[in-house]
């Protein structure tokens, strides 16, 4: 596998190096839109030839991550991001996110390259994105902007690098909290160097950078895994992309399947009903799920928090939220895989009415049929000897959260040929 990564650094490195003259000819007019609302596409000005392979081409997400709070804004800093692209594609653009903010947020410096080591970057591959052709943007409080498309082909399971810098950060600051990846920060606009020299200090959240997407052929799509904890990978290593949808990712590249892209949209703590640990799974499906481009199928995997926490939360009250998930889901035009909660026996919030509750639950999704299919993660990370209680083999040791094992055997659990959904979503009367 390691080998496989560093053939595709370093095509990449390749292929995103590109003449100023293609840079020039491809720019696109930047968009901000509604932080909950979907993104829409810029128009994208481009010569004749150009524009005819275009149009036989669309947008997919290749790599995501849902936004929250994350403290106050830093003025003049800037952070070195490190995110790992799932399908392959050209004409990349990044979705930057201001979503919590309660002010503007300006960002002037904003370059994409391919990460050689730490925060070091292949030499060559470091460029400046655009926004309607400026080097500078602001995104309002609320929204989310897109930058141009970057000329080049950006393969499959990159260490894409994203360097941002603002001047002027103030107030909330918007990002993901719990990355399981190292990136970098330092003070002063250090975004243009590829040495590692002035990225001195780490940070395990990524800021401001919501999403990124890739043009690759029109039956190319992706998979949006919404989710907790579980999902954004606590328990799996940090570094080595070893959370389920990466293995995922990883099973889908060969994959004879038109479902490539796989965005990791799991916060940790996250409930399906009620705000808290992010916005409700419910709150936040449009921003985080439904707006991102290419979108074939969401994988819903969320619940655990919900009943565990003791609020009074009841299976017909979870019930009733899935369901809202996947009605919302199939209005949009998206198929639906619905996913059992795992057990948590042994973990300090587990008692007797939290496991009525989850297997209650997991009954009507194994037998609703309001899915367009199902995953049953229970019966993959269950002891056969305690039902109750996750497999001590899968366990990362908190009897909650799988380890790299156990997040391999959920990726494993999944049917590929569900999430093509050949026969499209539901419908219901």
């Amino acid at each position: 596998m390691r080998a496989q990564l560093t053939r595709a650094t370093a095509l990449a490195a390749v292929l995103l190096t590109v003449t100023a003259t293609a840079t020039a000819s491809t720019t696109a007019t930047a968009s901000t839109v509604p932080a909950a609302a979907p993104a829409r596409a810029a128009a994208v000005p481009a010569a004749h030839a150009q524009a005819a392979s275009r149009t036989r081409r669309h947008e997919v997400v290749t790599w995501a991550a849902s936004a929250d709070r994350l403290g106050a804004g830093t003025p003049d800093r800037a952070y070195r991001l490190v995110v790992h692209t799932s399908v392959a594609g050209s004409d990349a653009r990044i979705r930057l996110t201001n979503a919590f903010g309660d002010r503007p947020l300006t960002l002037d410096s904003v370059w994409a390259g391919v990460q050689e080591s730490g925060a070091a970057l292949r030499p060559s591959t470091n460029r400046r994105l655009t926004f309607g052709g400026a080097t500078s943007v602001t995104v309002p409080a609320g929204r989310t902007v897109l930058s141009d498309p970057l000329p080049g082909r950006l393969p499959a399971a990159t260490g894409l690098v994203v360097s941002l810098h603002s001047p002027d950060a103030a107030g909330p600051a918007t990002g993901h909290g719990m990355a399981m990846q190292t990136s970098y920060t330092t003070q002063g606009d250090h975004t243009a160097e590829e040495s590692a020299g002035h990225w001195t200090n780490t940070t395990g959240s990524w800021f401001y950078l919501d999403a990124v997407s890739v043009r690759t052929a029109p039956h190319t799509s992706a998979v949006v895994a919404l989710g907790d904890s579980i999902t954004d990978g606590w328990h799996s290593s940090t570094g080595l992309n070893r959370r389920w949808p990466d293995y995922l990712a990883r099973r889908l590249g060969p994959a004879r399947t038109g479902v490539k892209g796989v965005a990791n949209e799991g916060i940790s703590g996250n409930k399906v009903l009620a705000d808290g640990a992010g916005q409700s799974a419910l709150h936040r499906l449009e921003r985080d799920v439904l707006s991102q481009p290419g979108v074939r199928t969401v994988f819903l995997f969320e619940g655990v928090n919900d009943l565990k926490a003791h609020t009074g939360v009841t299976a017909a009250d979870l019930i009733a939220g899935y369901r809202e998930i996947a009605a919302r889901a199939h209005a949009a035009g998206k198929c639906v895989v619905g996913a059992t909660v795992g057990p948590f026996k042994g973990w300090g919030e587990w008692d007797a009415a939290a496991e009525s509750v989850r297997q209650e639950v997991n009954t009507f999704i194994r037998d609703n049929g309001e899915f367009d299919a199902v995953t049953d993660f229970d019966r993959v990370l269950r002891s056969p000897y305690d039902p109750e209680r996750v497999l001590p083999f899968l366990d990362g040791g908190d009897h909650l959260h799988p380890n790299d094992k156990g997040m391999q055997a959920m990726a494993d659990a999944v049917d590929l040929t569900a999430l093509d959904c050949a026969g499209g979503p539901r419908t219901f009367d």
